[in-house]
């Protein structure tokens, strides 16, 4: 019979893991029930001779509802009064979608306006030019 290795999965810096399992598996990791930020995935691998390999994998967790802010970015310098726009929606299930407050509405941006200008002023040149002749 074949000896196999066995897999030892660690979740952020825990001593005990979270399963210990021989390979080859399939492994259901439920962020349902994490809390919301950055967390790390360490798995051991450990053959039958002894040798061990590592593998880290940072991951960051959001199941809570999204939020979206327009009017300031992070770590940007500000003074004054700041107008923000700030939303937050839910996922909802794998059933039913939340159509109400899942877009964030945004402002639209100066390279759209300028592009209207210069094809308003490019369309004036050539009705002008059009008319004179």
């Amino acid at each position: 019979m074949e000896e196999k290795s066995t897999i030892f999965i660690f979740l952020d810096d825990e001593v005990a893991p979270v399963a210990r399992l021989t390979s080859p598996v399939n492994f259901e990791l439920d962020t349902r029930k994490l809390v919301d930020g950055k967390h790390t995935l360490k798995i051991v691998s450990k053959d039958p001779s002894g040798k061990e390999g590592l593998r880290i994998i940072p991951f960051e967790v959001r199941n809570g509802p999204a939020i979206d802010i327009e009017g300031i970015r992070e770590n940007a310098i500000v003074d004054g009064v700041l107008p923000l726009m700030i939303n937050a929606y839910g996922k909802g299930d794998a059933k039913n979608f939340m159509i109400r407050g899942s877009e964030t509405p945004q402002s639209i941006p100066s390279w759209v306006w300028i592009m209207i200008i210069g094809i308003a002023g490019w369309a004036l040149y050539y009705l002008v030019a059009y008319l004179s002749i």
